[in-house]
């Protein structure tokens, strides 16, 4: 099989001698190029030219889940095609690596790849749904192109978290699980939205929800991890269903201490609940719009501030080496 690994050289938990050793392990199953990414956008660049030119089956992304995302943009630039499109593979080697554990994949990087050259052998794969996320017609932020994402994306307080963490690590700090429990003390302190929320999600033929001080949706779950616990915002979630969403009501001290908690004791069978606790499922089109810029992520990737975001889930949208 003809394959492109795609390489992140800033992979938090892989050494050059570790990547080195992992491309000869895949390259003795498989015609292999090896691409290092160079620039933001880099993967994304990889993965069009390969869905492109048809010289690859299979797209291996090697890095955490921002460079997974990007060669998810990058096969899908045209649209989902599963039948036609190279197949994706990960190797995770991120701090996180939420959408490989999703899938099974273990998260260390050499049983990853014995996994995946096992899979390889078995013709094990599947086809997921994903989320695309985007402008809103008539609204300041209509210009904005849409973009996939593979796990998760939210508006308001966890996305200022993420903020934080980038800036962190622009400073030269490690993306660490502690460092991020520090940022969501931080957001929790600076969060001007605490007791009324500035959020609407919209959607046909449903009543408005209103002032949401947190949205989180979910395309699978978990929904995170804290070190190796996984964390269930939206237990239901699904890469077989449409996307699924949490919103929070306050995010006063109260509601933070038992929302935080029942998050850290969450299972596949319960998530946060509660009276200002909202949770949908399976939901194919909807709006999220707030009366104030908020911060927005993807796949824990900082996008900026928005007023106005766009959801659609896509059932099989694409083949996936599992």
């Amino acid at each position: 099989m003809r394959a492109l690994l795609v390489v992140n050289p800033a992979a938090t938990t892989t050494s050059a001698r570790t990547r080195d050793v992992l491309a000869h392990a895949l390259a003795s199953d498989l015609k292999l190029e090896v691409a290092t990414t160079q620039y933001r956008g880099h993967a994304r660049d990889l993965a069009r030219q390969a869905a492109l030119g048809g010289a690859a089956e299979l797209v291996i992304a090697l890095g955490g889940d921002g460079t997974v995302n990007e060669v998810v943009n990058g096969l899908l630039h045209d649209g989902p095609d599963p039948g036609r499109l190279p197949r994706l593979a990960v190797v995770p080697g991120g701090s996180t690596n939420v959408f490989a554990r999703a899938l099974g994949m273990p998260n260390d990087v050499v049983e990853a790849t014995g996994h995946l050259l096992d899979a390889l052998e078995a013709g094990s794969e599947r086809t997921i749904g994903l989320g695309i996320a985007g402008g809103v017609p008539g609204t300041d932020d209509a210009e904005i192109p849409d973009r996939w994402f593979t796990f998760t994306a939210g508006l308001g307080f966890d996305a200022g978290v993420i903020g934080r963490v980038e800036q962190q690590r622009e400073r030269g700090k490690r993306s660490t699980h502690p460092l991020y429990v520090r940022q969501v003390v931080r957001q929790f302190l600076n969060e001007p939205h605490r007791r009324k929320g500035t959020i609407t999600l919209e959607r046909e033929d449903a009543e408005p929800v209103d002032e949401l001080a947190l949205s989180i949706v979910c395309n699978t779950a978990p929904w995170s991890y804290l070190g190796n616990k996984p964390l269930y915002a939206a237990p239901a979630a699904s890469f077989d269903t449409g996307l699924d969403v949490l919103g929070l009501r306050r995010l006063t001290p109260a509601a933070v201490s038992r929302y935080g908690t029942q998050l850290l004791t969450s299972s596949p069978e319960r998530g946060p609940r509660g009276k200002h606790a909202v949770t949908l499922h399976d939901l194919t089109r909807f709006t999220l719009h707030s009366q104030a810029p908020l911060p927005f992520q993807m796949d824990g990737d900082h996008l900026g501030l928005r007023t106005s975001v766009s959801f659609t889930g896509v059932r099989r949208a694409l083949r996936v080496i599992v």
